[in-house]
């Protein structure tokens, strides 16, 4: 529900931006500079708003981020008169913003997917029938039906005969398995061929597929190095900003030279770029099927040149 919101906020800030430009620019063109500045205002403040809330938020976290520079950059061409500069930084910023929610929501389908696979119920054998269980309630040592079609809630040993299981979201193998009495069956695997008994080893939450789900999730949240160098060098990157900035209105006796350089250091790009890429790339991965622990990796994997892929769909670096 929160992240619904954030997300009307951020789409709401983006069109307030690009109608705020637009109707400066169309004001400035028809001769009237003075309305133009009133509309490049009004598309600068709610985005600088939003912008200071978060860094509080940020700060209250004790993190220190680039987004400081944009509301610099903001707030000094506003003071100085410079409406057009901040309404374009205005613009860059709640659209880079817009694209980074986009790119989550994305994720967040592609992780819905994932957990769509996991069935909420099993059936389990007691006292000579039939019983549908939550999946919390299965322990070690229960015996479970799965039918055809059915995914493996568990994982657990075959108690029949045979089962033929397609395991192609887990290992890539396209064809399916055969397995045989006392043979382990992976929960996510489903049932290709006739209906057999399991005998559960671990917990739902203990199994292999509530690890992947866990796997994906936390590479949803890792930072690439290059988003950690960033954060790193974020208060070094303010202050020789500020610096650079303060150091030409001294010199020049003009302060929309601080407001020129406030806005080219302005780093919307290192800001947004990075996280909407990884992002993107971690969810769209997830819906192929392909599994990436972190962000990390998928930054390392741009550094390959080729691979050596087995049966199992594991990548090696070549």
């Amino acid at each position: 529900m929160e992240r619904t919101r954030r997300d009307r906020i951020d789409t709401a800030l983006l069109l307030v931006a690009l109608t705020g430009l637009a109707a400066g620019l169309g004001l400035y063109l028809a001769g009237r500079r003075d309305l133009a500045d009133i509309a490049w205002m009004v598309g600068v403040l709610p985005v600088l708003a939003g912008l200071v809330a978060e860094i509080v938020r940020s700060l209250a976290r004790g993190e220190v981020g680039l987004d400081i520079v944009a509301a610099l950059s903001m707030s000094a061409a506003l003071i100085f008169g410079e409406t057009l500069a901040a309404a374009v930084v205005a613009l860059m910023y709640s659209g880079g913003t817009f694209l980074e929610a986009y790119a989550e929501g994305r994720a967040r389908r592609e992780m819905h997917a994932l957990l769509s696979r996991v069935p909420r119920t099993a059936t389990r054998h007691r006292n000579g029938g039939l019983e549908d269980v939550a999946l919390d309630a299965i322990g070690p040592g229960d015996r479970l039906l799965i039918r055809q079609g059915d995914v493996v809630p568990v994982d657990g040993a075959v108690a029949s005969e045979t089962a033929f299981l397609d395991t192609s979201a887990l290992t890539g193998e396209s064809l399916p398995v055969r397995l045989s009495r006392g043979d382990e069956a992976m929960s996510g695997a489903t049932n290709a061929g006739e209906a057999f008994d399991l005998a559960a080893i671990r917990r739902a939450e203990d199994s292999t597929y509530a690890g992947i789900v866990r796997l994906v999730e936390e590479a949803q949240r890792s930072k690439a190095p290059m988003s950690r160098l960033a954060d790193r060098w974020s208060l070094g990157f303010l202050a020789v900003t500020v610096t650079l900035a303060l150091a030409a209105w001294w010199f020049t006796g003009d302060p929309i030279r601080a407001v020129a350089v406030l806005v080219v250091a302005t780093p919307c790009p290192l800001i947004l770029a990075v996280p909407v890429a990884l992002v993107a790339g971690l969810s769209r991965a997830a819906h192929f099927g392909v599994l990436i622990k972190g962000a990390g990796p998928l930054e390392t994997m741009a550094r390959i040149r080729t691979l050596v892929i087995d049966k199992t769909g594991t990548l090696t670096d070549g």
